[in-house]
């Protein structure tokens, strides 16, 4: 019987997939983790203790219905398990990839509590998908009937691509605005290939795109197309637009060449793995090849970089970060396959300025954790008389990104943003103080995690169709 298969926590041990030697992965840009095998993916599935209550399932911002596609899986029961998984996760083989897990279902599973390890939830997530994708199960949008009206989503990241997948299955027109050349947004070229390789979010996107999404790419608002001929042209309008706009450093001799942007940087690389030109790698300014790298920031874009640079052949790469490895906001998962590739980690330290007009050197000051702050993380103090010169030919800075000044930019100052320059809206519905035009992602979160954007996308999209269907309903009277 179906129980038979599953609670096997204490029998079978915890067991990631297989991850390819460091040696191996630091020389290029595959995916690390090997996929599990149908045997291996059912005993891992096998492990789950089906809890009463599923704290995997309330962590998750997506609410996946984890415990039945293990239970599922265990089973063999594959295609079943991804309908399940797909209900409420537009993108779930990206999740398996690039969710931190260990922050969010993993790390609240019940037998992880109890001293068993967590079910490999993220690794089974993603092989349920792929085996999907491999067996044709993943289907083209064919919606039951078509509609006349039309949503423009501006931004082709994850929150617009999932309202986008919505819409679509609804029957609505939907056209996303996008001012890279390939929709995906980070997804394309902001992660690096060896967390998300780049077939799995092409893939998606010729879904979409095959479903009767239609893509205007190379595509500014504000530019090349106003905010205002969007809104006219469209029944309703998404800003998906996330956060592009890189926190600076404001340290004596920033401005030096060789000090650059994390976007900047991550965008060159992934270009050059679609085997694009792109003349600030080939000159050698975003690449690290024989440098001496230095990372300045602690997050997840951090760890993207400092891989990224290890890859690229660097002769050292350092991470300084201003608080304790518990105190970081990056995966810890991410911190160890840095670690294991030759990333060596600088903490307690923050730059005070820079050396050379090339730059040759980061000044850095050495800090201690002081009292809490509001928040409740520990400060960090400087230690006087600490500072010494860490010698570097490429620096970047991955500080985190805030939000660019839409109102200004596309002229539309009734657009409101709040203190922190984000789209004001509204966090269930996304809808603005503008009628019709909602917001969802990063633009209104401020700096997130892409399975909220998908999470923003799906909720926005629902209320968009409440809208139009609202609108008429008026129009029929």
């Amino acid at each position: 019987m179906a129980g038979q298969k599953m609670l096997k926590f204490t029998q079978v041990e915890r067991d990631m997939p297989e991850k390819r030697a460091p040696n191996l992965r630091n020389q290029d840009f595959d995916e690390i983790y090997a996929e599990y095998a149908e045997a291996k993916a059912e005993e891992q599935s096998s492990r789950c203790s089906q809890c009463g209550v599923p704290y995997c399932q309330t962590h998750c911002p997506l609410h996946n219905n984890i415990p039945d596609w293990l239970r599922l899986t265990a089973e063999g029961r594959l295609q079943e398990a991804y309908e399940v998984s797909q209900a409420t996760n537009t993108f779930p083989e990206i999740c398996g990839r690039i969710c931190p897990q260990d922050r969010l279902c993993e790390g609240n599973c019940v037998i992880e509590q109890s001293g068993h390890g967590t079910v490999t939830i993220g690794s089974v997530e993603k092989y349920i998908t792929d085996t999907a994708w491999e067996k044709g199960w993943v289907k083209p949008i064919q919606p039951h009937a078509e509609r006349t009206e039309s949503v423009g989503i501006i931004g082709a990241g994850p929150g617009g691509l999932a309202a986008a997948d919505v819409l679509r299955r609804q029957g609505v027109q939907v056209t996303i605005y996008d001012r890279y050349d390939r929709a995906g947004g980070l997804l394309t070229y902001g992660i690096p290939g060896f967390k998300l390789e780049k077939d799995v979010v092409m893939r998606r996107n010729d879904q979409l795109e095959q479903g009767g999404v239609e893509f205007v790419l190379n595509c500014n608002v504000g530019e090349d197309i106003s905010f205002e001929d969007i809104r006219e042209k469209h029944d309703a309008v998404l800003i998906a637009t996330g956060v592009y706009k890189t926190r600076d450093l404001q340290a004596p001799g920033s401005g030096a060449e060789g000090i650059v942007r994390a976007i900047d940087y991550l965008t060159a690389s992934n270009r050059k793995s679609f085997g694009d030109d792109v003349a600030e790698f080939d000159n050698g300014d975003l690449n690290a090849e024989g440098k001496r790298v230095v990372v300045i920031g602690g997050g997840d874009t951090a760890m993207d970089c400092v891989r990224t640079a290890v890859r690229q052949g660097a002769t050292s790469v350092k991470c300084l970060y201003r608080r304790d490895r518990d105190n970081m906001p990056g995966s810890q998962r991410e911190v160890q396959n840095a670690e294991e590739e030759g990333v060596e980690f600088v903490w307690l330290s923050a730059p005070k300025g820079f050396a050379g007009d090339a730059v040759e050197g980061v000044m850095v000051q050495q800090m201690r954790l002081g009292a809490p702050d509001a928040t409740g993380r520990r400060m960090p103090e400087v230690i006087e008389g600490s500072d010494y010169v860490e010698e570097a030919d490429l620096v970047i800075k991955a500080l985190g990104f805030e939000p660019e000044d839409l109102p200004t930019l596309w002229g539309v100052p009734e657009l409101e943003v709040t203190r922190w320059g984000t789209v004001k809206a509204d966090f269930t519905t996304g809808a603005t103080g503008l009628p019709g035009v909602y917001a969802v992602g990063d633009i209104v979160r401020g700096a997130s995690l892409v399975v909220w954007a998908i999470k923003d996308g799906r909720d926005a999209a629902e209320a968009m169709l409440e809208y139009l269907n609202g609108a008429a309903a008026v129009a029929a009277e």
